[in-house]
């Protein structure tokens, strides 16, 4: 999960990274009652999930809290690729003599920890990294060992950090290692940390991305989820532990096991090509035991979709058998009642396939069609979506 900015500020302040006094805003009255709190100048900050909001115009410079309320109406609203600004951060501002840049991540590829460290902060990393990658340090990190004091100057003193704030830089990278791991964090970025006119280090503007799979330790996460940013389908699946991303197309998609349904998108997309491009609506995966009530919840959320024209069931038996599945269809289908209205396509394989088959046949549902084949039954998905 990505934060917005604000929420990556409070979680640097709650582990003791130094940052500058600030509120937020969702209303211009809102705005100016922040800058009459936070004091002085304040700089105005549009708070969405997308660089380039300096170039489109929304982080201004307000110079009293009329002035924040002026600003902060012409930013809120604001579309910023795509973003709809509904929120502004209200901040402090702070006389800036030099930028860096410092951040910790998850390496995927090399199955580690990495410190990215510059003194050309303030600007694109990626640009940095190519126009100038002697200003950029790499350092991997042994999770074993961590980041405390001594290592943590190591590091400062690679990237080459002036001796005037290498100390307070280091101070800052312990604390934002506390933050990595307290959080179970996949990114702390910090971009632009300042170095202020009377010396301070400052981490201005913050980035964290929480790892969603280690939600259940941090209950505390759930209050940071933006629910009116969030897509509803999305929401209603997760409410009901269901693996579920919605997808920009007609047919809706129903499997066991995110290999076979990452399969069945494929080929309903090939399918699709014949059908005036008719693409997958949807990633569902109901896992092993596809209980009636699983599979309702499934059909509940694929059939609230208003894009999907055909659902696609792809289920291989496994250790729940394809009369269990059949079974599970049927009875979802007699819970769903008049809420379903949408053909359903079924390829059923694998264990106990003939007893599930028969079990679909004799309930003759109008509106379930079984075909043997995964590339059968998604092309007849695809057609049925494209009428």
């Amino acid at each position: 999960m990505d934060l917005y900015e604000y929420q990556a500020r409070d979680l640097f302040e709650k582990h003791g990274v130094p940052v500058l006094p600030a509120a937020i805003a969702t209303t211009a009255d809102e705005a100016e009652a922040a800058a009459i709190k936070v004091g002085g100048k304040v700089v105005v900050k549009a708070q969405v999930k997308v660089g380039g909001r300096g170039k489109a115009g929304g982080v201004k410079l307000a110079v009293d809290p009329a002035d924040a309320r002026e600003k902060a109406s012409a930013i809120l609203g604001m579309d910023i690729k795509g973003h709809e600004v509904r929120t502004v951060m209200i901040a402090a501002a702070a006389p800036i003599e030099s930028e860096y840049y410092l951040a910790i991540l998850l390496d995927r590829s090399n199955r580690t920890f990495l410190v990215m460290a510059s003194v050309a902060g303030g600007m694109e990393i990626e640009e940095v990294a190519h126009t100038a990658p002697e200003k950029l340090a790499k350092i991997p990190v042994d999770s074993n060992v961590g980041i405390d004091l001594a290592r943590a100057t190591e590091i400062i003193a690679s990237a080459k950090f002036p001796a005037d704030v290498a100390d307070q830089v280091a101070s800052v990278l312990v604390k934002l290692w506390e933050t990595f791991v307290s959080e179970d964090a996949t990114l702390v970025e910090v971009n632009p940390l300042v170095k202020t006119s009377d010396g301070k280090i400052i981490a201005l503007d913050g980035k964290v991305t929480l790892d969603d799979n280690a939600g259940f330790r941090h209950p505390d996460h759930e209050a940071l989820v933006d629910q009116a940013a969030e897509n509803a389908l999305e929401a209603a699946a997760k409410a009901k532990n269901l693996n579920y991303v919605k997808l920009e197309g007609q047919v809706g998609i129903i499997g066991n096991g995110a290999g076979l349904v990452m399969s069945t998108l494929d080929v309903v997309a090939y399918a699709g090509e014949k059908f005036g491009g008719v693409r997958p609506a949807n990633f569902l995966d109901i896992g092993g035991g596809a209980s009636a009530q699983v599979m309702a919840d499934g059909l509940s959320i694929i059939l609230g979709d208003k894009d999907v024209k055909s659902v696609f069931v792809n289920v291989f038996g496994g250790i729940t058998a394809c009369d269990a599945v059949a079974n599970g269809i049927v009875q979802a289908l007699e819970l769903l009642g008049a809420q379903a209205t949408k053909p359903i396509v079924v390829r059923l394989d694998g264990n106990n396939v003939v007893e599930g088959r028969a079990i679909l046949t004799a309930a003759a549902h109008p509106l379930v069609e079984q075909l043997d084949t995964m590339d059968g039954a998604a092309n007849r998905a695809a057609e049925l979506a494209a009428k």
